[in-house]
């Protein structure tokens, strides 16, 4: 038997190789495309391929903890990937020689303007939250993984409008809870 569109799911799950092998088939355009984001700025083709291997592996490895159909094994991949090449970024920008222009460059970030994006990216991922699933993978596909909108419309059967009104509500959702925030980033539940 060989893996379809209806069946690659449950045969990866039971580690048939067609499976992968269909999954690399139909996957590897969006991974490589996912992966070669995040790194580009590395620019090493290695690390890239290397990046994308690690990525398949995973999925082999944890395909048992998929749950899900075809489109939810798309966010799923994409997921892995983002994560598996932002875990690359940080190891080689960690071994990455940097120049004294760059140095001069890093210096001017403090600990505390670091320590406060940090903080600031945690909230945003707590707002996000509070999207319901649909807006909240649209968000997460438009502005973390920098998908067109085209893109996602065709992903979600959406029209480009209705992605744009998502888009437009969802901010204005996220701003009113952004103004519930007390001093210190703290969400009350009292206060949605």
């Amino acid at each position: 038997m060989k893996s379809t569109e209806r069946n690659f799911i449950k045969r990866l799950k039971k580690q048939q190789e067609d499976a992968l092998e269909y999954v690399v088939d139909h996957y590897m355009a969006l991974v490589k495309g996912v992966v070669t984001n995040v790194l580009l700025p590395i620019k090493r083709e290695d690390l890239i391929e290397e990046c994308i291997n690690d990525v398949f592996l995973s999925v082999w490895h944890h395909a048992d903890q998929f749950k899900g159909d075809t489109n939810d094994f798309r966010k799923w991949i994409c997921v892995i990937s983002k994560f598996k090449a932002i875990d690359y970024y940080r190891k080689a920008a960690k071994n990455m020689e940097i120049s004294s222009e760059e140095l001069d460059t890093l210096v001017e970030h403090s600990a505390e303007d670091i320590f406060i994006h940090h903080e600031n990216n945690e909230e945003i991922i707590r707002l996000l939250n509070h999207l319901d699933q649909m807006d909240r993978h649209i968000f997460m596909m438009k502005f973390f993984l920098g998908m067109k909108t085209d893109d996602i419309a065709v992903h979600f059967h959406l029209t480009r409008t209705a992605v744009d009104n998502r888009i437009y509500r969802g901010k204005k959702k996220l701003q009113q809870q952004a103004t519930h925030l007390k001093l210190g980033g703290v969400l009350y539940e009292g206060d949605l």
